[in-house]
Protein backbone atom coordinates (compact mmCIF):
# COMPACT_ATOMS: atom_id res chain seq x y z
CA UNK A 1 0.00 0.00 0.00
CA UNK A 2 1.28 3.16 -0.89
CA UNK A 3 -0.09 6.86 -0.34
CA UNK A 4 -0.77 6.98 -4.17
CA UNK A 5 -2.54 3.54 -4.52
CA UNK A 6 -4.06 3.23 -0.84
CA UNK A 7 -6.24 0.20 -2.03
CA UNK A 8 -3.29 -2.17 -2.99
CA UNK A 9 -3.93 -5.46 -2.51
CA UNK A 10 -7.64 -4.92 -2.10
CA UNK A 11 -10.50 -6.45 -4.13
CA UNK A 12 -13.49 -4.63 -5.32
CA UNK A 13 -16.83 -5.06 -6.56
CA UNK A 14 -18.94 -2.38 -8.86
CA UNK A 15 -22.45 -3.14 -10.10
CA UNK A 16 -23.91 -1.36 -13.00
CA UNK A 17 -20.19 -0.94 -13.89
CA UNK A 18 -20.96 -0.19 -17.85
CA UNK A 19 -21.81 3.46 -17.34
CA UNK A 20 -21.91 6.28 -15.64
CA UNK A 21 -21.32 6.51 -11.72
CA UNK A 22 -20.45 2.81 -12.03
CA UNK A 23 -18.19 3.02 -14.60
CA UNK A 24 -16.25 6.06 -12.59
CA UNK A 25 -16.37 4.64 -9.30
CA UNK A 26 -14.54 1.04 -10.84
CA UNK A 27 -11.79 3.33 -12.43
CA UNK A 28 -11.46 5.53 -9.34
CA UNK A 29 -11.02 2.58 -7.07
CA UNK A 30 -8.58 0.91 -9.75
CA UNK A 31 -6.62 3.68 -10.10
CA UNK A 32 -6.25 3.89 -5.98
CA UNK A 33 -4.91 0.08 -6.10
CA UNK A 34 -7.88 -2.15 -6.05
CA UNK A 35 -8.35 -4.84 -8.27
CA UNK A 36 -12.44 -4.46 -9.51
CA UNK A 37 -14.72 -6.76 -10.51
CA UNK A 38 -16.84 -5.35 -13.15
CA UNK A 39 -20.60 -6.37 -13.12
CA UNK A 40 -23.24 -5.21 -15.61
CA UNK A 41 -25.16 -6.91 -18.03
CA UNK A 42 -23.46 -5.69 -21.41
CA UNK A 43 -20.13 -7.23 -21.80
CA UNK A 44 -19.05 -5.19 -24.52
CA UNK A 45 -19.41 -1.99 -22.52
CA UNK A 46 -17.87 -3.41 -19.62
CA UNK A 47 -15.14 -4.45 -21.95
CA UNK A 48 -14.21 -0.75 -22.41
CA UNK A 49 -14.57 0.18 -19.03
CA UNK A 50 -12.31 -2.38 -18.35
CA UNK A 51 -9.52 -1.33 -21.28
CA UNK A 52 -9.70 2.20 -19.68
CA UNK A 53 -8.17 0.95 -16.30
CA UNK A 54 -6.06 -1.45 -17.88
CA UNK A 55 -4.75 1.26 -20.03
CA UNK A 56 -4.49 3.48 -16.71
CA UNK A 57 -2.00 0.72 -15.06
CA UNK A 58 -4.99 -0.57 -13.54
CA UNK A 59 -6.75 -3.92 -13.04
CA UNK A 60 -10.35 -5.66 -13.13
CA UNK A 61 -12.07 -8.60 -14.19
CA UNK A 62 -15.38 -8.46 -15.92
CA UNK A 63 -18.16 -10.24 -14.86
CA UNK A 64 -21.39 -9.89 -17.20
CA UNK A 65 -24.71 -10.75 -15.60
CA UNK A 66 -28.29 -10.09 -14.79
CA UNK A 67 -28.36 -9.62 -11.37
CA UNK A 68 -32.06 -10.28 -11.42
CA UNK A 69 -31.71 -13.65 -13.24
CA UNK A 70 -32.28 -16.41 -10.64
CA UNK A 71 -29.26 -17.66 -9.13
CA UNK A 72 -26.79 -15.78 -11.05
CA UNK A 73 -25.49 -13.75 -7.49
CA UNK A 74 -25.11 -16.26 -5.93
CA UNK A 75 -22.71 -18.17 -9.06
CA UNK A 76 -20.98 -14.90 -8.69
CA UNK A 77 -20.37 -14.95 -5.13
CA UNK A 78 -19.12 -18.39 -5.06
CA UNK A 79 -17.03 -17.68 -7.96
CA UNK A 80 -15.29 -15.01 -6.06
CA UNK A 81 -14.70 -17.30 -3.25
CA UNK A 82 -13.13 -19.88 -4.83
CA UNK A 83 -10.80 -17.06 -6.58
CA UNK A 84 -10.18 -14.69 -3.94
CA UNK A 85 -10.36 -15.39 0.35
CA UNK A 86 -12.39 -12.00 1.19
CA UNK A 87 -13.91 -8.96 -0.57
CA UNK A 88 -13.08 -5.46 0.77
CA UNK A 89 -15.26 -3.10 -1.13
CA UNK A 90 -18.54 -3.30 -2.67
CA UNK A 91 -20.53 -0.79 -4.52
CA UNK A 92 -24.20 -1.26 -5.19
CA UNK A 93 -24.79 0.75 -7.82
CA UNK A 94 -26.90 -0.40 -10.47
CA UNK A 95 -30.35 0.24 -10.97
CA UNK A 96 -33.13 0.86 -13.22
CA UNK A 97 -35.58 4.21 -13.10
CA UNK A 98 -38.55 3.04 -14.64
CA UNK A 99 -41.83 5.15 -16.04
CA UNK A 100 -42.43 8.17 -14.09
CA UNK A 101 -46.12 7.96 -13.37
CA UNK A 102 -48.70 9.08 -11.44
CA UNK A 103 -49.03 5.66 -8.00
CA UNK A 104 -52.51 5.10 -9.73
CA UNK A 105 -50.91 4.21 -12.96
CA UNK A 106 -48.03 2.40 -12.23
CA UNK A 107 -47.38 -0.65 -14.31
CA UNK A 108 -47.47 -3.66 -11.90
CA UNK A 109 -44.76 -5.87 -14.23
CA UNK A 110 -42.34 -2.75 -14.86
CA UNK A 111 -42.77 -2.14 -10.80
CA UNK A 112 -42.09 -5.52 -10.32
CA UNK A 113 -38.77 -5.07 -12.35
CA UNK A 114 -37.53 -1.44 -10.66
CA UNK A 115 -38.07 -3.61 -7.31
CA UNK A 116 -36.06 -6.72 -8.53
CA UNK A 117 -33.21 -4.69 -9.19
CA UNK A 118 -33.21 -1.55 -7.30
CA UNK A 119 -33.85 -3.92 -3.71
CA UNK A 120 -33.90 -7.11 -4.24
CA UNK A 121 -31.06 -7.52 -5.92
CA UNK A 122 -29.15 -5.82 -3.46
CA UNK A 123 -30.67 -7.77 -0.39
CA UNK A 124 -29.15 -10.72 -2.42
CA UNK A 125 -25.66 -9.17 -2.78
CA UNK A 126 -25.54 -8.16 0.54
CA UNK A 127 -26.23 -11.97 1.48
CA UNK A 128 -24.21 -13.37 -0.47
CA UNK A 129 -20.73 -11.38 0.08
CA UNK A 130 -21.65 -10.87 3.47
CA UNK A 131 -18.92 -13.64 4.84
CA UNK A 132 -16.41 -11.93 2.30
CA UNK A 133 -16.72 -9.27 3.71
CA UNK A 134 -16.74 -9.84 7.40
CA UNK A 135 -13.21 -11.94 6.10
CA UNK A 136 -11.75 -9.10 5.09
CA UNK A 137 -9.57 -6.73 7.40
CA UNK A 138 -12.10 -3.56 6.60
CA UNK A 139 -14.65 -3.69 4.47
CA UNK A 140 -17.15 -0.66 2.82
CA UNK A 141 -20.38 -1.18 1.47
CA UNK A 142 -21.46 1.63 -0.56
CA UNK A 143 -25.06 1.84 -1.85
CA UNK A 144 -26.43 4.63 -3.99
CA UNK A 145 -29.82 6.18 -3.31
CA UNK A 146 -31.58 8.98 -4.48
CA UNK A 147 -33.35 12.17 -2.59
CA UNK A 148 -36.29 11.14 -3.52
CA UNK A 149 -36.05 8.09 -1.27
CA UNK A 150 -36.41 10.41 1.90
CA UNK A 151 -38.20 13.39 -0.57
CA UNK A 152 -41.06 11.98 -2.11
CA UNK A 153 -42.12 13.55 -5.26
CA UNK A 154 -44.95 13.26 -8.25
CA UNK A 155 -44.37 11.03 -10.58
CA UNK A 156 -41.29 9.37 -9.04
CA UNK A 157 -43.61 6.56 -6.77
CA UNK A 158 -41.83 3.64 -8.41
CA UNK A 159 -38.10 4.70 -8.26
CA UNK A 160 -38.70 6.47 -4.86
CA UNK A 161 -40.41 4.06 -2.75
CA UNK A 162 -37.18 1.65 -4.16
CA UNK A 163 -34.99 3.64 -2.86
CA UNK A 164 -36.52 4.19 0.21
CA UNK A 165 -36.84 0.62 0.96
CA UNK A 166 -32.80 0.10 -0.03
CA UNK A 167 -31.84 2.83 2.32
CA UNK A 168 -33.60 1.32 5.34
CA UNK A 169 -32.40 -2.25 4.20
CA UNK A 170 -29.03 -0.89 4.21
CA UNK A 171 -29.70 1.20 7.34
CA UNK A 172 -30.88 -2.27 9.27
CA UNK A 173 -27.29 -4.06 7.86
CA UNK A 174 -24.71 -1.17 9.13
CA UNK A 175 -26.84 -1.43 12.87
CA UNK A 176 -26.60 -5.36 12.61
CA UNK A 177 -22.97 -5.25 11.78
CA UNK A 178 -21.60 -2.15 13.66
CA UNK A 179 -20.18 -4.55 16.44
CA UNK A 180 -17.82 -5.70 14.18
CA UNK A 181 -16.13 -2.04 14.01
CA UNK A 182 -14.57 -3.08 10.41
CA UNK A 183 -17.49 -3.40 8.20
CA UNK A 184 -18.47 0.27 7.29
CA UNK A 185 -22.02 0.86 5.47
CA UNK A 186 -22.56 4.22 3.20
CA UNK A 187 -25.61 5.76 1.74
CA UNK A 188 -24.23 7.44 -1.12
CA UNK A 189 -27.20 10.29 -2.50
CA UNK A 190 -25.04 11.95 -5.84
CA UNK A 191 -27.58 14.57 -6.48
CA UNK A 192 -27.94 15.37 -9.88
CA UNK A 193 -25.13 14.01 -11.91
CA UNK A 194 -24.46 13.48 -15.65
CA UNK A 195 -25.96 10.41 -16.44
CA UNK A 196 -28.14 8.52 -18.47
CA UNK A 197 -30.62 7.82 -16.15
CA UNK A 198 -30.57 11.37 -15.59
CA UNK A 199 -31.11 12.11 -19.10
CA UNK A 200 -33.98 9.94 -19.65
CA UNK A 201 -35.80 11.97 -16.23
CA UNK A 202 -35.13 14.89 -17.32
CA UNK A 203 -34.71 15.03 -21.36
CA UNK A 204 -34.69 19.02 -21.98
CA UNK A 205 -32.07 19.21 -19.78
CA UNK A 206 -28.63 20.64 -20.46
CA UNK A 207 -25.99 17.47 -19.67
CA UNK A 208 -23.08 19.98 -18.97
CA UNK A 209 -25.38 22.06 -16.22
CA UNK A 210 -24.58 19.01 -13.76
CA UNK A 211 -21.72 17.37 -12.34
CA UNK A 212 -19.98 14.42 -14.31
CA UNK A 213 -19.79 11.08 -12.99
CA UNK A 214 -16.17 11.27 -11.99
CA UNK A 215 -17.08 13.76 -8.98
CA UNK A 216 -19.75 11.18 -7.67
CA UNK A 217 -16.86 8.08 -7.68
CA UNK A 218 -14.36 10.62 -6.32
CA UNK A 219 -16.30 10.94 -3.22
CA UNK A 220 -17.12 7.31 -2.85
CA UNK A 221 -13.37 6.86 -3.12
CA UNK A 222 -12.82 9.51 -0.30
CA UNK A 223 -15.80 8.28 1.92
CA UNK A 224 -14.04 4.87 1.77
CA UNK A 225 -10.87 5.92 2.69
CA UNK A 226 -11.53 8.17 5.74
CA UNK A 227 -12.78 7.14 9.09
CA UNK A 228 -16.73 7.85 8.09
CA UNK A 229 -19.53 6.30 10.40
CA UNK A 230 -20.96 3.36 9.40
CA UNK A 231 -25.13 3.69 8.27
CA UNK A 232 -24.65 7.26 7.20
CA UNK A 233 -26.20 9.02 4.30
CA UNK A 234 -24.42 11.59 2.54
CA UNK A 235 -25.33 13.75 -0.49
CA UNK A 236 -22.66 14.73 -2.83
CA UNK A 237 -22.83 18.06 -4.34
CA UNK A 238 -21.32 19.76 -7.13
Amino acid sequence: MTDSRPLEGKLALVTGASRGIGAATAEQLAAAGAHVILVARTAGALEQVEENIHAAGGSATIAPLDLTDGDSIGKLASAVAQRWEKLDIMVLNAAMLGSLTPVQDIDPKEYSRVISLNLLANQALVAAFDPLLKRAERADVVALTSSVGTEPRAFWGAYGSSKAALETLLGTYADETSYLGRLRVHIVDPGATRTRMRQLAFPGEEPESVKPPEVVAKAILDRILTEAETGKKVRVEA
